[in-house]
């Protein structure tokens, strides 16, 4: 138990280091949710550009 304490106090740094490691995995997990909600906006955009042009992607495709 006592080991569990000292590597919590990280040698008396405990007040530096563990808000860091918080601070960055609240931006690590914000970038990830954000870039995630980019990319479904992204892919219904992409549908719906798809919906009015049926067919240019086939013909993009036998023309080449």
């Amino acid at each position: 138990m006592d080991a569990i304490r000292q590597f919590l106090a990280m040698g008396g740094y405990a007040a530096y280091i563990w808000p860091s490691f918080i601070l960055t995995f609240a931006v690590v997990i914000g970038l990830a949710v954000v870039s995630w909600r980019r990319l479904k906006r992204e892919e219904a955009r992409l549908a719906l550009l798809e919906q009015s042009r049926p067919g240019r992607r086939a013909r993009s495709r036998t023309a080449a």
